[in-house]
């Protein structure tokens, strides 16, 4: 169990972001055109923008509060004087509330995929599988939030944030260590995640690269109606 462990948890994140980086790397030198949202707005509209909204903002802010909430070392915290207790009701609360907005959103955008004939005829087997793997993540995160309430100590929450930063530090059979007990919810969430990782280069999912920063620096443009001559 312990060689199990040191591999799903010690070694295989690094092999995931090692793909996750190289192969996003390789995609857009060599296969540019495929680097795209693959949008099918344009063969049903109505239920992609009522899920699509909600899905983005949810998303963003859930990934937005675990890059926070395990990268930020401990010692931010307690100088901030917030608690491990004190940081997880703040977790679960925040964790939940945009949990389930992204949920609804995600929900309405695979009754969608999968119940639209056009848009079912038009989606790639990795385009189903993303929003499958998205989804049960998702419900896995929820569910810890059930879990962790029998726990309100917030001893697991330092153990998730040991894993994380031993990672980044490329101390891994630190990582593996620190998350070896933790609840197998947590685990299949970790595990779940690091996977999204290794899937990332071959997936639509490629376009969150290409965030459209430079639209807010750029100049007005123009436009002056056709005169007759």
């Amino acid at each position: 169990m312990e060689f199990l462990n040191n591999l799903l948890f010690g070694i295989y994140p690094y092999i995931a972001i090692a793909v996750f980086l190289l192969g996003s790397l390789i995609r857009y030198d060599r296969d540019q055109y495929s680097w795209k949202t693959g949008s099918s707005q344009m063969l049903e509209s109505k239920m992609l923008r009522k899920g699509s909204m909600p899905f983005h903002i949810g998303i963003i802010a859930v990934l937005a509060g675990h890059f926070v909430g395990l990268l930020t070392p401990h010692q931010v915290w307690d100088f901030l004087h917030i608690t491990a207790p004190m940081k997880q009701v703040f977790a679960m609360a925040m964790g939940g509330f945009f949990g389930l907005i992204c949920f609804y959103g995600l929900t309405i955008l695979i009754i969608r995929r999968f119940t639209n004939e056009r848009v079912k005829a038009s989606s790639s087997s990795m385009d189903n599988l993303i929003l499958i793997l998205l989804y049960i993540q998702l419900i896995l995160g929820l569910i810890s939030i059930f879990v962790s309430t029998g726990h309100m100590d917030g001893a697991e929450m330092l153990k998730l944030m040991s894993w994380a930063q031993n990672l980044v530090t490329f101390q891994g059979s630190h990582a593996a260590a620190a998350i070896a007990d933790v609840h197998i919810i947590f685990k299949l969430h970790v595990f779940l995640g690091m996977s999204l990782f290794l899937v990332f280069p071959f997936s639509r999912l490629v376009h969150v690269w290409s965030v459209p920063v430079k639209y807010f620096r750029r100049n007005y443009q123009i436009v002056r109606a056709k005169t007759g001559w």
